[in-house]
């Protein structure tokens, strides 16, 4: 069993290849270590700390990062990303690397699900397990899983960009985004603000995160889902709007031995009455 979990957690930054990327640890460094990536325009505190707590306390090194053009890392210019989808997934590594990890858990996340999929297909050796929650597999055949929803469609055909200048304006837009995701249990607006204004008032440059859907792939992926050779865990919402669960449910097809956790009512998010089952399956799935 761990050493009690301190309260305040540890940063460190990353300074590689000409970037810097920002990263926070919580729990004992002799445990074993999972690395929490995050998805496209989300900075590490979108794995909120309490979250990061729970699941250091089962006796995990957690370490999480803040993605390029998101918080304290390296930001460019809004629609000029210096850098393609690869670069991110070469970030993990990174990441490891500061850390003297020789191999360590990834738990990706929406985007960061495709970033943690690219690493533990094109490094093995540095990866012990893999969980990816709300994502599709990276070589899925879209043409036969479901679309966003409608109501999701619909939503982003009318979303418009706020002035990313104007705090007040960016966070009702973030607010927006968080409830149109969003599965069928209460939404907690008051959370939704304050996760949307400490990200505003800590990164640089906020209308940076927008690169993320302006990324290019880099060289053509020639790995397949169905190479993986670590375990696999896949944690859906029932209600994803963005992604259904057949999403995750096609990880199955795929991946022998993998196993689904579903989430009653979940949507793209990590809905806090969730928490204890997500913590429950990553810290089962991480034990060896």
């Amino acid at each position: 069993m761990a050493e009690t979990v301190p309260i305040a957690h540890i940063g460190r930054l990353v300074h590689a290849d000409g970037i810097a990327l920002a990263t926070e640890a919580f729990g004992n460094p002799a445990d074993s270590a999972v690395l929490l990536i995050m998805g496209a325009m989300a900075s590490m505190l979108w794995w909120p700390d309490e979250f990061c707590r729970q699941l250091a306390g089962q006796g995990r090194h957690v370490i999480r990062y803040d993605n390029r053009d998101t918080g304290l890392s390296t930001s460019w210019e809004p629609a000029a990303p210096g850098y393609c989808f690869d670069d991110m997934v070469d970030d993990v590594f990174r990441v490891l690397d500061t850390y003297g990890l020789r191999a360590a858990h990834l738990v990706g996340m929406s985007m960061g699900g495709g970033i943690a999929q690219r690493a533990a297909l094109g490094g093995p050796s540095r990866v012990l397990s893999l969980t990816v929650i709300s994502t599709s597999p990276i070589d899925a055949d879209w043409s036969k899983l479901p679309k966003s929803t409608a109501a999701f469609v619909e939503h982003s055909q009318n979303s418009v960009p706020p002035d990313w200048a104007d705090r007040d304006a960016a966070i009702r837009y973030q607010v927006g985004e968080m409830r149109a995701v969003a599965g069928t249990l209460p939404f907690d607006e008051e959370s939704a603000r304050e996760l949307a204004g400490r990200d505003y008032d800590r990164a640089k440059s906020p209308a940076s995160a927008t690169n993320h859907y302006a990324l290019k792939d880099g060289k053509p992926n020639p790995h397949r889902i169905a190479e993986l050779a670590v375990p696999l865990l896949v944690i859906h919402g029932t209600a994803d709007p963005l992604f259904p669960i057949q999403h995750g449910e096609a990880f199955l097809q795929s991946v022998p031995g993998a196993r689904l956790v579903r989430l009653e009512g979940g949507g793209h998010e990590l809905h806090r009455a969730h928490w204890p089952e997500i913590v429950r399956a990553i810290a089962g799935h991480t034990k060896h």
